[in-house]
């Protein structure tokens, strides 16, 4: 994946004491993503927009809050997540590789 015509944020997101990192762009169209890696463990994000995870490398599994049902994504895949909501995010091994866009 690649965009072009973008303004990158330099300063890097760290989360978890540095087993999740990101990085945002700002597009043209002024929407915004974020895109980094995960290394192996579970981590649990709150949302307060909605987002699309698009997973580009690696595998996790993921809980959505309010449910019980654990799904499995690979790169090429993608999962979606409502506004003020969250979900855990597990990555069994290696990292996995991301990128996040904000919905409306």
């Amino acid at each position: 994946m690649e965009f072009s015509n973008v303004t990158a944020q330099a300063k890097a997101n760290i989360y978890f004491d540095g087993k999740v990192v990101s990085h945002g762009v700002t597009l043209a169209d002024g929407s915004t993503k974020t895109f980094g890696l995960i290394y192996a463990g579970e981590y649990h994000f709150g949302t307060k927009q909605a987002e699309r995870m698009e997973i580009t490398d690696g595998t996790c599994s993921v809980v959505l809050d309010g449910a019980t049902a654990l799904a499995i994504y690979s790169a090429g895949q993608h999962f979606d997540v409502s506004a003020d909501s969250g979900f855990t995010i597990t990555v069994a091994d290696n990292i996995c590789q991301y990128v996040c866009s904000y919905l409306d």
